[in-house]
């Protein structure tokens, strides 16, 4: 087997997020329309689906993370989802703070949130290119 075949990026596996409690962390991602496919508090994880796929955000305890509120500079993980603007009403209505109004990117739009602990998700469509969406 040559190098260039033993290292291959075949897909992701999970998103880790690190969160101070996790039964809080665990409320708030479901107010933002996630589903817990697994949580298992003696190992301090949960993770959260991600449409069909198998990985998914696995939401992590840590000991002594606190809150942060924002704005700060953070990496940010964005999911894909057929309408960001809809999206946006629908974390309004659960009471999920937006970070700002959604935004035009250069494939549709984007909306982001921010949990207690600094950890930014983006919800971004593709109507600007539907050619590139999971779904047409």
């Amino acid at each position: 087997m040559s190098d260039e075949e033993s290292y291959e990026l075949l897909g992701f596996d999970n998103v880790l997020l690190p969160v101070g409690d996790l039964g809080e962390a665990v409320g708030f991602y479901e107010r933002a329309g996630f589903t817990v496919g697994f949580r298992l508090d003696e190992a301090g994880i949960a993770l959260l689906k991600v449409g069909g796929e198998t990985p998914g955000v696995l939401l992590r305890h840590e000991e002594g993370l606190g809150h942060r509120p924002p704005p700060w500079p953070s990496q940010r993980v964005w999911l894909e989802v057929p309408d960001a603007r809809r999206a946006a009403q629908h974390l309004t209505a659960a009471g999920v703070a937006l970070l700002d109004p959604p935004f035009s990117v250069a494939t549709g739009w984007t909306v982001e949130i921010a949990d207690p602990w600094g950890n930014v998700l983006g919800f971004t469509d593709y109507s600007k290119r539907p050619e590139l969406a999971r779904r047409v």
